[in-house]
């Protein structure tokens, strides 16, 4: 496997030069070379573990097998902009972005999902928002980041479109369904097009954050990071596509991390209420898209599992649309069409089963 001769041979390169600054003869090093569980792209990652020896313990790294199509390049560039930041990273031991190989520290196993509870939540979401309130502060200009601009929003919710209605439900795209779709977004564009444009995760969640030195919280998958709308990354945090946190206690948090970026001088003072349209807006576009992208993965990559994560999102898109229909008339089009149409749709799929979220 050509990975694993490039990791051989930077750990080889690496090992000599430690030898000739102690004045060494250099040792033949082995290692192992596991699989380990990936994401939803097509990278594939594997557990290095260096053979102990007299002179060295057991010690790991994570080597990973991009395709060209997984941004080698951002990933790196990304990786530094966050470190510079201070934000925690995976710290970068090699790379050839080219092959679309990377040796990078190994972060362990842990990710904050499975860590949250009513109890444990709170402490580790204030971890997580500091981490947001320092991504905030880095200066947008000269970042070589793209912008999260109005045809990258469109090109992301069209696939509900695309996918989740015709290939997962079996429905027909109406013209009907067409109209009030299109109103929708250009609304859903035009509330992100307000908001400070900041850079942007992405995908900022509980499953991309990983537990590290016991309370402190590491980022990964950041590849896809952009200029765009301030509230992206707290909806994506505080409207986790898997798990659930109250409505009040998510406006508490929201509310506290808008101080944090006013008083940081990342954002300018913003009325609560303005704050709280943004997010839940940008919510709805977050969770259209990603009825979407589960579909796909369950149709084109063959990753079913994803399906199940369907009843939280469609849950939080019906909330959003309960929300605002009553002062939104683009959003009041969609919810009738969504509810007479989609929602039925839904209800007979084996995956279906009903979240109530309050």
């Amino acid at each position: 496997m050509e990975l694993k001769a490039w990791v051989a041979g930077v750990l080889a390169t690496d090992t000599a030069e430690q030898h000739a600054v102690a004045n060494e003869a250099p040792v033949q090093l082995g290692f192992s070379f596991d699989l380990i569980a990936g994401d939803a792209s097509p990278r594939k990652y594997y557990r290095i573990a260096l053979s102990p020896s007299d002179d060295y313990a057991t010690k790991t790294w994570i080597a990973v097998d991009a395709p060209s199509s997984e941004k080698n390049p951002e990933f790196l560039h990304v990786r530094a902009l966050f470190e510079a930041a201070g934000v925690r990273v995976p710290h970068l031991i090699a790379a050839d972005p080219d092959a679309g190989f990377l040796l990078l520290e190994d972060l362990g196993d842990e990710t904050l999902l499975p860590l949250l509870s009513a109890q444990s939540v709170g402490p580790w979401y204030a971890t997580a928002l500091k981490t947001l309130a320092q991504l905030a502060e880095i200066p947008v200009a000269s970042r070589g980041l793209v912008h999260y601009d109005g045809s990258r929003l469109l090109t992301e919710l069209q696939l509900f479109r695309d996918w989740f209605v015709p290939k997962l439900l079996g429905l027909p795209w109406t013209s009907t369904l067409d109209a009030g779709f299109t109103d929708l977004c250009n609304a859903l564009i035009d509330s992100a097009a307000e908001q400070p444009q900041r850079v942007v995760h992405r995908d900022f969640h509980s499953r991309n954050l990983m537990v590290v030195e016991k309370a402190e919280l590491a980022v990964i998958d950041f590849q896809d990071a952009v200029i765009g709308p301030i509230t992206y990354d707290p909806v994506s945090l505080l409207k986790d596509c898997y798990v659930h946190w109250p409505r009040q206690q998510q406006m508490t948090w929201l509310f506290d991390h808008k101080r944090e970026l006013v008083d940081r001088q990342s954002v300018s003072p913003v009325d609560d209420a303005i704050f709280l349209r943004w997010f839940d807006l940008m919510g709805l576009q977050r969770h259209l898209k990603v009825l979407g992208i589960f579909a796909r993965l369950c149709l084109r990559d063959g990753k079913p599992g994803y399906l199940n994560d369907l009843p939280l999102v469609l849950a939080y898109v019906l909330q959003a649309l309960n929300l605002y229909a009553p002062v939104s008339p683009a959003v009041a089009r969609f919810e009738d069409v969504f509810l007479e149409d989609v929602l039925p749709a839904c209800t007979t799929q084996p995956w279906y089963r009903q979240v109530a979220i309050s």
